[in-house]
């Protein structure tokens, strides 16, 4: 007969119950990574992934920095960065103020200011239009992993994906758009006018030069006389020093009006948060989108 000591009885009974957990555990267990991964899916017959938001690019002082997977930043490769997103993940970007578009992999995490979405590599920000305006609200699309990277043709379904937007008031936000949306949406929101009349078959170069997005402003009142105009500039310049205060002279039904306007922000979240700040202190106003240039 073998006596087995106590102590041995019990690292056998401790293997044993591990080995029947380990076999007994659910297929669909993953760990966090992979979960993350399956929310983020590549297109499939349920529909797209995307992303709307604002995106910006990083600046040229960053080559050659190692990013957070590891790699390092260069500026003439088709990468982004993605608070969340699994590295490697392909995103078809289009600014939808113009219709045009690239795709890229994520390689990094952020940005981390702003409320943006994604932060663009030079190469991938230009053909965009991100590098001459600093940002520029987007779409994004998971692509398939074998997708190309680089200049990529417009979307057929622009308008679609983002009509499709549930929240369209918020700054960002994620969504599934269902393969079976129509491309020929029957509301088609007005920033996508310009993206609308961009031509779908040809893909932008990396030099190619394009127009602004629009940028936002707070018209904080209008005035006939001068002088009030004047005093409310004064008022906001000494509760805000950091904020620009303009006054803008227009003529409307050929009577003379002076408009005090409040700085030029890049995002509309930006210029609301100014303005509710205006209001709580006695000074109403309007937020109004303007042509950055």
């Amino acid at each position: 007969m073998i006596l087995f000591r106590p102590s041995v009885v019990l690292v056998l009974s401790s293997c044993f119950f591990f080995l029947l957990t380990f076999l007994g555990a659910p297929a669909h267990a993953t760990t966090a990574r992979g979960t993350h991964k399956a929310a983020f899916s590549a297109p499939s017959a349920a529909g797209t992934t995307v992303l709307r938001g604002r995106a910006s690019w990083y600046a040229s002082s960053f080559q050659g920095r190692r990013t957070t997977s590891g790699e390092r930043y260069n500026r003439f490769k088709y990468t982004c960065a993605h608070k969340t997103l699994p590295f490697g993940t392909r995103l078809r970007v289009t600014n939808v103020k113009n219709g045009k578009s690239v795709v890229v992999r994520v390689s990094d995490r952020g940005p981390f200011r702003h409320q943006r979405i994604l932060d663009l590599s030079e190469i991938a920000a230009r053909p965009l239009g991100i590098t001459e305006c600093g940002a520029a609200t987007v779409v994004a699309e998971i692509v398939a992993e074998t997708t190309p990277l680089g200049p990529a043709t417009t979307p057929e379904n622009l308008a679609a994906l983002y009509a499709a937007d549930p929240n369209p008031d918020a700054a960002f936000t994620t969504y599934l758009v269902p393969a079976a949306v129509d491309s020929a949406a029957s509301s088609v929101k007005p920033a996508l006018v310009a993206a609308s009349a961009a031509p779908k078959g040809k893909a932008t170069t990396p030099t190619e030069a394009v127009n602004c997005p629009v940028g936002f402003l707070i018209q904080a009142g209008s005035f006939v006389d001068a002088a009030n105009a004047q005093a409310v500039q004064a008022k906001i310049k000494s509760l805000l020093p950091e904020v620009s205060v303009s006054i803008s002279q227009e003529l409307l039904d050929g009577r003379q009006r002076s408009r005090v306007l409040v700085g030029n922000f890049g995002e509309k979240p930006e210029a609301e948060a100014v303005r509710q700040q205006l209001l709580v202190w006695g000074i109403g106003g309007l937020v109004r989108e303007v042509a950055l240039r």
